[in-house]
């Protein structure tokens, strides 16, 4: 392949997977929309109309901002890449730092100013999704204080991890030869492990407090469901999440013998013990059919397949002049390669997304049928209501949005999948 097919097959792409994005958000819009204001038969007798039409207020709020996101993230892409945006700071920051201190550092500080430019360039979105959407239909709780205590926070993980991990990769790449893709994958497998095993105990406790789940009923309920599930872990805890958000959840974390059970502490507040009895038998359910270590492996053998695609286009002229980019002849090219690798194949990507969406959708219907076996059907329906109602879910999505995006059923389905006559009655 020459360099002015990749740049036409990359605009054809680009422009096909805007075009699909906008016309599913306007289906979108329009379906929930013209639903707004009749609660569904199925619901009328649980949600309230006042409920049903902030959900899809809500819902259309956000897919507007999402349409404005788009087009900002697909102009900012363009002019990384065709409009050589990015070939422009790697000729700053070569020119900057590489004769002075050498070619690892000129490729960090061309990954550092580039994620530092992305972020800010994304900055003012995020802030009007959390102070304005997310406000005006009664969900943030962040201050101003936690918000910038946060991004210091995170700013300042990413440099103490990030960094590191971005050597190493850099290292092998130039250092491992022509293998080095193999190499690289490995070392970025095992620095994902190792997160899982730490993430629980040092980084999400620099952002909120985990307490242990003080209830002793539903401390002993939950022990025993987990243990007719088979189930270890090492801890019970509820975790501050109002003090950001009025959303509810609930989650494992960790790997092997450091997971640890996570409540929201406004889901905690907002059902039955049976409710949250059945919502953790559901996420034991992903665990009972593997869905965790299937998704791992799924995730593992995409990015062997990704670095392996690297290690090929990184050697490849053609891969950086199709995209506005000059490679260096006198400093290494492996971080250009990869900010280039990150920008594009997400556009390809895309197209093959509703397949994990799917996946993820049976994954749901699987765990949901195992929590009916194991605790009360009839307590997770109700569960998953109020989480609906709560988190402001639309319970009308168009059909073909919900099959493209879709990570869970949409309630409608779900909950008429859930074998409630069948079910066990914990307690």
């Amino acid at each position: 392949m020459n360099s002015s097919a990749l740049t036409v097959l990359f605009a054809i792409a680009l422009m096909a997977s805007l075009l699909v994005k906008f016309w599913l958000a306007t289906r979108q819009m329009r379906h929930v929309a013209a639903h707004r204001d009749s609660v569904p038969a199925a619901f009328s007798q649980t949600i309230t109309l006042a409920a049903h039409q902030k959900a899809a207020d809500y819902t259309l709020a956000k897919t507007r901002f999402g349409l404005l996101s788009m087009a900002f993230g697909a102009a900012v892409l363009i002019g990384w890449t065709l409009l050589g945006g990015l070939d422009a700071l790697n000729g700053v920051v070569r020119d900057a730092i590489q004769p002075r201190w050498g070619g690892m550092a000129y490729q960090l500080a061309l990954l550092g100013a580039f994620a530092l430019i992305g972020g800010a360039l994304e900055l003012p979105f995020d802030l009007y999704s959390t102070f304005r959407i997310e406000q005006r239909f009664g969900f943030n709780r962040m201050t101003w204080k936690l918000y910038l205590a946060d991004m210091a926070k995170g700013l300042a993980i990413g440099v103490l991890i990030g960094a590191p991990i971005a050597a190493l990769i850099l290292w092998i790449m130039g250092a491992a030869g022509g293998l080095w893709w193999l190499w690289a994958w490995g070392a970025w497998m095992a620095f994902n492990l190792l997160i899982l095993v730490l993430y629980p105990t040092l980084i999400a406790p620099l952002f909120n407090k985990f307490e242990p789940l003080a209830d002793e009923s539903l401390k002993a309920r939950v022990q025993a469901l987990m243990a007719r599930c088979g189930f270890a872990a090492k801890g019970l805890f509820v975790m501050d999440g109002s003090k950001r958000s009025a959303h509810a959840n609930a989650y494992f974390t960790g790997l092997g013998t450091a997971k640890r059970v996570v409540f929201f502490d406004t889901l905690l507040n907002k059902l039955t013990p049976g409710e949250v009895e059945a919502v953790l038998a559901h996420e034991l359910g992903h665990f009972k059919h593997k869905h965790v270590v299937k998704r791992m492996a799924l995730t593992f053998a995409i990015s062997l397949a990704g670095f392996a695609l690297l290690g090929w286009l990184s050697g490849q002229a053609w891969f950086y002049t199709a995209f506005g980019v000059q490679p260096s002849m006198a400093a290494p090219n492996d971080a250009l390669a990869l900010l280039l690798f990150l920008l594009v194949v997400p556009v390809f990507a895309f197209f093959v997304s509703p397949l994990f969406a799917l996946l993820s959708r049976r994954h749901e219907f699987q765990a949901d049928a195992y929590a009916c076996a194991q605790a009360s059907g009839r307590d997770l329906a109700a569960a998953l209501l109020k989480l609906h109602e709560d988190n402001a879910s639309t319970l009308t999505p168009d059909p073909v949005y919900v099959r493209f995006y879709y990570s869970h059923p949409p309630a409608s389905e779900r909950l008429a999948a859930l074998p409630v006559s069948t079910s066990h009655q914990a307690g």
